[in-house]
């Protein structure tokens, strides 16, 4: 059932100087939605989602496990379900990642990009994505390369709007100028940012203003860290407990860190927020970023998380006090 008052309290915000409009809380399907996790949960939460207003459904042609299956259940979701709203989604999926064996499944040249983007429209099942990103920076590939593909696909009809992720400062600027010159708006940027991540205010920010460009943050709780997850200690099964997580591991989880969780959630419950709440708010404040993606393993969390949107502003002092924590 498709909730009719799904509008009703999401924030929606331009994203830079476009004229599209994107919710402050997307969903990303990086975890917990490929064929290795139950079906009909993940069809809750995407669900739930859009229920709540969050229109904004993030990709990615290696999310899973395996690799290619969480586009595959969106497909599924969005067939089933949202067949008769597509046009009130945006969907969003990206390449740059290893995705198939030999020299064309990863990276940033237009062989690759062109064959991910046809394979992700199959698994999805749909005619074109709303925004295609390039995931992440390639050496290896003229940018010129690299913009020329994204310029095209929204020349044919396969992306409405083209974005970066992880990409430096300096190349994002580069970016948008080359895209420019063809026609093409570089719409929106996809940076890790979280108050223990803040590498995209040395510049990147600076950029992103300067170019009219969007942002959408990915990692805004630090996979975990910026919960209450792990206050008393790495719960078995958790990403922490697992060596092979590439972002977070139980070596990651100092006193150091600890204290300063620990400290921000008493600020958090100063604020009557969770300290995920807050940590969302902290994202989307101002000078912030225009929306933050949330990852989710049950629906639960997505109603919590989407309550932050009743206490969005800090105060000076509270900025001032988030700064001095963190240190």
């Amino acid at each position: 059932m498709i909730a009719k008052n799904r509008y009703e309290n999401m924030s929606y915000v331009k994203c830079g100087d476009s004229g599209l409009y994107l919710p402050k809380l997307c969903l990303g399907i990086w975890n917990n939605f490929g064929k290795a996790y139950p079906y009909e949960n993940s069809r809750e939460m995407i669900l739930t989602a859009f229920n709540l207003g969050i229109n904004h459904i993030d990709a990615a042609n290696n999310y899973g496990p395996p690799p290619g299956s969480a586009e595959e259940v969106l497909g599924e979701v969005l067939k089933r379900d949202l067949k008769g709203y597509r046009d009130e989604l945006v969907i969003t999926t990206k390449a740059g990642y290893e995705m198939w064996d030999g020299p064309y499944g990863n990276w940033g040249s237009r062989k690759s990009l062109m064959a991910s983007l046809d394979q992700s429209l199959k698994r999805m099942q749909l005619d074109y994505v709303d925004i295609f990103y390039h995931h992440r920076r390639d050496e290896h590939t003229p940018l010129e390369e690299t913009m020329g593909a994204l310029a095209d696909m929204v020349r044919q009809g396969k992306a409405l709007y083209v974005g970066v992720s992880n990409y430096n400062a300096e190349d994002t600027r580069k970016a948008s100028r080359m895209l420019k010159d063809m026609g093409v708006k570089l719409l929106i940027h996809q940076p890790r940012y979280n108050m223990f991540c803040r590498i995209p205010e040395q510049g990147l920010f600076d950029v992103l203003k300067q170019e009219g460009i969007g942002s959408v943050a990915f990692c805004p709780l630090e996979q975990g860290l910026l919960t209450t997850k792990y206050i008393a200690g790495i719960p078995k099964g958790s990403r922490a407990d697992n060596q092979n997580c590439p972002f977070l591991n139980g070596e990651d989880i100092t006193a150091e860190v600890l204290d300063k969780v620990i400290q921000l959630n008493e600020l958090a419950k100063e604020r009557g927020q969770s300290l995920p709440q807050m940590a969302l708010a902290w994202d989307v404040r101002e000078d912030g970023v225009t929306s933050v993606l949330l990852g989710a393993s049950r629906k639960e969390q997505i109603i919590e998380n989407v309550k932050m949107l009743e206490n969005q502003k800090f105060t000076a002092d509270e900025l001032a006090r988030i700064d001095e924590i963190l240190g």
